[in-house]
């Protein structure tokens, strides 16, 4: 007998051996019923997994956020083996679960098309109700490379795997496929799912190999599921901020300068928001500002070990007879501005923060709006600090994470801690040290967090910051990344108590991450209709008629005197136009003003997104915008 600790602490004793399947129906059929894997001391298993010593065991179901995950990447075999049917000469190379959904990349000459969808899709119901089970091999890596010799992409990804076991998954007589799992016990447990588009991809990124067709499908629990999902896309078109943005002029590209964003001056009021937003927390949090030049010499970037680990990602320039590159990063610089004096222990921790603009070179084909550009502001700050810091330093910087995402009407954020990439400068022994102190943090703050192994920055570990949008879009925005290397490949150092010269540690950080993809988040999730402190324009004067234009213009002036951002409508069209443009330029507030408000000092307030209008004096409606504007409110209801 093994005893089995369950999640809420009860204790069972079971038979050594039964399979966490089993397990499940020991708790009760309708566990049973909805498993889509099991997860023992921690680590996620098939629910054919034997139970063989003590454990802690948690039974996993497709209302879990893991167990949905299964069931997709078990879904991405099933599509797998459909498109395989279809097109015999299809090559497999891998098919991972993404965000809301998978990808399975296929090397097939054939293009796959849009109108090929539903075949595959009716492929695939075939293999669901067919509910063939999932079922597992294992075999020595050396046999596992035996098995697929001849076959590059699959021997790549044994190469690139964990551990002497290589194991398959098969779930038909002639389909099996390399893989790691879990998978669901059958195919019949894939809820409802929809092939959702086809794109170009290039073997592991690289343009030099071939081009595979990357196809994508989505998996969830029910049909209601897969509908709201659907529902939540097609809202997602309409708040598309490239549509939007060109709407309400805030922003446009041009061939001149692909993948560098324009930003119009009705843009420009909601950036300066931002930064007079940004600039007063960073102040209240004890950062200082500085600034960095954008061209920087190679050898600095040599130095700092982005021309090693990133030079495929930046742009370069000569002159003097000298390279240079411009910066895709602003951390070098702020080692260099610390480097300019001397430092002492007594001046730390030390924050300096800067908006610095960066230029990566992005490839042509994943340009994507504000969000994937190759010119872009960076809200970045770096935290010199003594190793005791860390810890503090690390809570501060997550506070004031919270604080500004909060101030954007952003209160739903998931955390994720990566660990060491393959490519990496610094010891294992620095990197346990760096990843042990952002864990002690993020324990400190009692917040939950996901492991994201192998996804670090070359430079040290990383905790991501991801929010959730209107639509539960979920957005990695901000970062805080620590590191012990750079400085000491800068030779920076500061006077310890007992007059030793030592290293700092230095903290990497990020809030909004690019200034540009933030905006263009905030467009989608507001549709366009900004909170009133940052919409371009907050206050509209419409006059009903011509006679009333005097009082208008004594109510626009009012507001100017008073720093709200409005204009007055004086055009010679029908109130009702006046009203219908302001509404589709997405305006907070219309003040409709006639001869009854002329003769009662007052305003006839129209709130956007609501039916109901309020009359009240000028003065109350100016001092209840004003502390809506002071306060962040996102509340438009007076």
């Amino acid at each position: 007998m093994v005893q089995v600790t369950l999640p809420d602490g009860r204790k069972l004793e079971i038979i050594k051996g039964t399979t966490a399947q089993q397990f499940a129906e020991q708790i009760g059929p309708g566990l049973a019923k909805a498993a889509a894997a099991a997860k023992i001391d921690g680590r996620l298993v098939d629910l054919s997994a034997p139970i063989d010593s003590d454990a802690t065991v948690k039974i996993i179901t497709v209302q879990d956020a893991e167990g949905l995950e299964v069931m997709r990447h078990s879904c991405a075999h099933i599509m797998a083996e459909a498109i395989c049917t279809i097109w015999p000469d299809a090559k497999l190379v891998y098919g991972p679960t993404v965000e809301d959904g998978f990808y399975y990349d296929i090397d097939l000459d054939e293009p796959v098309r849009p109108e090929d969808f539903e075949r595959i899709e009716e492929k695939m119901r075939e293999i669901i109700e067919a509910d063939k089970p999932f079922i597992r091999r294992e075999m020595p890596r050396s046999e596992a490379l035996a098995k697929l010799a001849g076959d590059k992409y699959k021997t790549d990804n044994i190469s690139r795997a964990d551990g002497d076991v290589i194991s398959f998954y098969s779930h038909a007589d002639d389909f099996e496929d390399l893989c790691r799992g879990p998978h669901l016990p059958s195919t019949g447990r894939v809820g409802s799912f929809k092939i959702m588009s086809v794109a170009g991809a290039y073997w592991h990124g690289d343009p030099t190999q071939k081009m595979l067709q990357r196809v994508y499908g989505t998996a969830w629990a029910s049909k209601k599921d897969l509908d709201d999902y659907l529902q939540r896309l097609d809202q997602a078109k309409k708040r598309d901020h490239r549509l939007i943005g060109r709407q309400l002029g805030l922003f446009s590209f041009h061939e001149e300068g692909p993948g560098f964003a324009f930003i119009h001056a009705k843009g420009m009021i909601i950036w300066n928001a931002i930064v007079e937003f940004w600039r007063g927390l960073h102040d209240k949090y004890g950062y200082e500002e500085i600034q960095t030049p954008i061209i920087l010499n190679e050898e600095l970037w040599h130095k700092s070990g982005h021309w090693e680990n990133y030079k495929e990602n930046m742009y370069f320039t000569s002159f003097d007879n000298a390279t240079y590159a411009i910066k895709p990063m602003n951390c070098p610089g702020g080692c260099l501005v610390y480097k300019s004096s001397q430092h002492s222990y007594r001046e730390f921790p030390m924050r300096v923060a800067e908006l610095g603009l960066v230029h990566r070179h992005e490839a042509s084909g994943v340009m994507h709006g504000l969000f994937r550009v190759r010119q872009f502001t960076q809200d970045d700050a770096h935290i010199f600090c003594t190793p005791e810091q860390i810890e503090s330093e690390i809570i501060g910087v997550i506070e004031l994470t919270f604080e500004t995402y909060k101030a954007f009407g952003f209160e739903d954020f998931r955390i994720e801690l990566s660990t060491r990439p393959e490519k990496h400068i610094g010891s294992d022994e620095i990197w346990d040290i760096s990843t042990n102190a952002l864990k002690g943090a993020l324990a400190k703050k009692e917040i939950e967090y996901k492991i994201n192994e192998g996804d670090g920055a070359f430079y040290g570990p990383k905790i991501d910051f991801h929010i959730r949008d209107c639509l539960k879009r979920s957005w990695q925005l901000g970062t805080i990344q620590l590191d012990f290397s750079m400085p000491q490949r800068f030779g920076l150092v500061y006077t310890d108590k007992d007059n030793t010269e030592k290293t700092p540690v230095m903290i990497h950080r990020a809030v909004l991450g690019s200034f540009e993809r933030f905006i263009g988040i905030l467009i989608e999730h507001y549709a366009g209709a900004m909170p009133l402190w940052l919409s371009p324009e907050q206050v509209r004067v419409l006059p009903i008629s011509e006679k009333s234009n005097d009082y208008a213009q004594t109510v626009y002036h009012g507001l100017k005197d008073a720093r709200l951002r409005c204009r007055l409508d004086l055009s010679n069209e029908k109130i009702g136009a006046k009203i219908a443009k302001a509404h589709s330029e997405r305006l907070p507030y219309m003040l409709v003003v006639g001869p009854q408000e002329a003769r009662s000092n007052t305003v006839n307030v129209r709130i956007r997104g609501e039916k109901e209008t309020k009359t009240i004096s000028t003065n109350e409606f100016l001092q209840i915008a004003r502390e809506k504007i002071v306060d962040k409110s996102l509340d438009l209801l007076l």
